[in-house]
């Protein structure tokens, strides 16, 4: 077992979500998934901090339908923007779920945040999440403007299921010569099969199992769809020229080997890339502020990156 490989703190948490015995999320219904994890998502969580700006908007979804979408900024100045996609395994997940750690972003980074509700599986199956983040990256531009915000300094981010969005819509927007500041991949799933050697050490006793992994990623498409670089942004061909990206990993995660492949890769492409390797936490600690120091250094890093790339830094 790798529980010694824990910090005190993280395996006191792991300690506790054991000792609740809630059922876990792969034998629920998604519906029955979301209300858990949306109740639960920020009882860890930072409380939520005042903002100068935040706002509820409507966006237009891929398909045409309204996304609700929420805008967190410190001032009313012209700001430069952070799309933000939550995670939750393309199945649970939303705006509510992710408010803490945005507000966080935005108060630290200076920046503005604009979180979306992208449709979510099995109802809305693999590539609407993909479609609904690229659409709003689209409407960027224009809704920046609209808002008294800086349309020319963009970044994308997201954690988890999100941080696989982030890493997408980062190469969408090089093949569509769209500039990008940064992407901001937290905790991303980058891998296609979930095979590596963290996916089995962290299988089981680490906040996200096995089996759940499996749950979402059947819920979210067949089998044969998941070599598609959409999903798996490891199978893209080429990553050569994609924005510099910022990469948040927990050592004790089924998915930091995968997320530092894909690190290896930029890099070996000549992107510019800098790794926050967490140790001893587990996945979502990032929005475990309450009990972990970890995630308050992680946004405090998360918030340098953006300041940087935001002020066209040339050494990125």
């Amino acid at each position: 077992m790798a529980q010694h490989l824990l910090t005190p703190r993280m395996a006191g948490v792991l300690d506790r979500v054991r000792r609740a015995r809630h059922p876990p999320m792969h034998v629920m219904t998604p519906d029955e998934a979301r209300r858990h994890y949306t109740a639960a998502a920020e009882v860890l969580d930072l409380p939520r901090a005042p903002l100068a700006r935040v706002e509820d908007l409507t966006m237009v979804a891929a398909d045409g339908s309204a996304m609700r979408a929420r805008l967190y900024a410190v001032s009313n100045e012209r700001l430069p923007v952070l799309l933000y996609l939550h995670g939750g395994g393309f199945v649970v997940g939303n705006l509510e779920t992710h408010d803490s750690l945005c507000r966080q972003i935005a108060k630290r980074a200076g920046c503005a945040v604009l979180a979306v509700d992208y449709r979510l599986a099995p109802e809305h199956r693999f590539p609407a999440a993909v479609d609904d983040a690229w659409a709003a990256f689209q409407a960027l531009p224009a809704l920046a403007q609209g808002l008294g915000l800086d349309h020319t300094r963009l970044a994308v981010g997201g954690d988890s299921a999100g941080g696989t969005l982030a890493a997408v819509v980062a190469l969408m927007a090089r093949d569509a010569g769209a500039h990008l500041a940064l992407q901001l991949l937290v905790t991303p799933g980058t891998g296609a099969h979930a095979d590596t050697p963290s996916h089995r050490l962290f299988a089981q006793g680490f906040l996200i199992e096995r089996a759940t992994i499996e749950w979402f990623f059947d819920h979210t498409l067949p089998r044969q769809q998941r070599t598609d670089w959409r999903f798996a942004p490891l199978e893209v061909p080429e990553v050569d020229g994609v924005a510099p990206a910022f990469v948040v990993l927990a050592e004790c995660d089924p998915v930091v080997d995968e997320g530092l492949a894909y690190a290896d890769r930029l890099r070996a492409a000549g992107v510019p890339v800098e790794l926050e390797l967490a140790r001893g936490v587990t996945h979502d600690f990032i929005k475990m502020g309450r009990v972990l120091p970890e995630a308050s250094h992680a946004l405090d890093a998360i918030a340098a990156a953006l300041q940087t790339a935001f002020s066209g830094d040339p050494s990125r």
